[in-house]
């Protein structure tokens, strides 16, 4: 299976970006975590993106708030799908979801709600889980413990 890169900006991002890790870990998809920015760590962004197939990468995740290049700088970079996550570093997250979400035509980045790093991981697990019928399973289990769970919720006496 291949494995998926959960990168940050920031290690302030990590409360954030660790939920990503924890579902990851919870369907035991491999996957990395890194603290890089594609402001102060140019060079080692790129270096990364370069060698991330050769390394076994199949999905990336980038966080990052405020400017939120982070995303942009991977797709630029790597044909390899990136799910940006815009993290709420400032004006609520809006910059960086205006950031993350509004990629120019051929670079595109899935990108999902600010601080939504849970659900980019469920993304990337859907991803996988096309050419892996085990993990499509694992997910399929999720959702059905995830309906359960609100259907007793919404009808507790």
């Amino acid at each position: 299976m291949k494995k998926v890169s959960v990168l940050m900006g920031s290690e302030k991002d990590l409360p954030i970006m660790g939920k990503a890790a924890e579902m990851l870990e919870r369907f035991g998809v491999p996957h990395d975590v890194m603290v890089v920015s594609a402001h102060k760590t140019l060079d080692r962004a790129l270096e990364y993106a370069d060698g991330a197939v050769a390394d076994g990468v199949g999905i990336i995740i980038a966080g990052a708030g405020k400017a939120a290049h982070l995303a942009g700088v991977m797709a630029g970079r790597t044909t390899l799908p990136v799910i940006g996550v815009p993290l709420s570093a400032s004006l609520d997250g809006l910059d960086a979801l205006l950031a993350t979400v509004q990629m120019p035509t051929g670079i595109p980045v899935a990108t999902v709600a600010v601080d939504g790093a849970t659900n980019a991981a469920l993304l990337a697990v859907a991803i996988l889980a096309l050419d892996d019928e085990s993990l499509a399973k694992q997910l399929l289990a999720y959702r059905e413990e995830l309906a359960e769970k609100t259907f007793r919720e919404v009808h507790r006496g």
